[in-house]
């Protein structure tokens, strides 16, 4: 299957289709696989998959109501201000696995806690942001090779989602939602530019 290809974004769903957690949690898994800076990974998602969570979202969705209402889950993924702080975590687990020596750990720690205190708060929520949109694309084909369909979302309140969540808004913002779901019609194929009007050659 060639998800790059066949992949459409889907507003109908077959509400009768749900995802268990584990296999939710394999699709997350596997998404969280995409690339980030200093691989960070800033991503946060929020499942929202019951009828409870999904009546709580419903007041800051702008819209989308038919995919809230048949989707098998409404995705929320934020992008988590404060992900330095699991450095440690990130580059101890390469350790243990082998993946990274211990003396590159060390000198990634050191560098990202001399640079943490004088780091720009915008560029971090804008460089958070891009590591958020790497990982939806990646959530989207991973669904594909499990046999649902998805579709990414900004129609929402940025402002107040967080907070309807019941997470800090000071941590986390939101960056876009990716609902998923088994199809219940046809998503429509779409065209794209030519390259020849998106590329320039140097």
């Amino acid at each position: 299957m060639n998800t790059l290809t066949e992949r459409r974004s889907i507003r109908v769903y077959d509400p009768m289709v749900k995802i268990s957690k584990d296999d939710m949690t394999k699709i997350l898994d596997e998404a969280s696989r995409a690339p980030s800076s200093m691989n960070m990974q800033p991503w946060r998602f929020v499942v929202v998959a019951s009828d409870e969570g999904k009546k709580q979202l419903e007041p800051v969705l702008k819209g989308n109501r038919t995919q809230l209402e048949t989707s098998a889950a409404m995705i929320v993924i934020l992008n988590d201000l404060e992900k330095y702080q699991l450095a440690e975590t990130i580059y101890d687990k390469a350790v243990s696995e082998g993946l990274m020596p211990k003396d590159v750990r060390d000198r990634q720690i050191r560098s990202i806690t001399n640079m943490v205190p004088s780091l720009n708060p915008d560029r971090v929520e804008k460089g958070g942001l891009i590591d958020c949109g790497l990982v939806a694309m990646q959530l989207m084909h991973v669904a594909k090779t499990y046999g649902y369909d998805t579709c990414p979302i900004g129609g929402f309140d940025h402002e107040n989602i967080v907070f309807a969540l019941g997470l800090d808004p000071l941590r986390y913002r939101p960056a876009l939602i990716v609902s998923i779901g088994k199809k219940a019609e046809e998503g429509y194929p779409s065209t794209r530019l030519d390259i020849k009007d998106t590329t320039f050659w140097l």
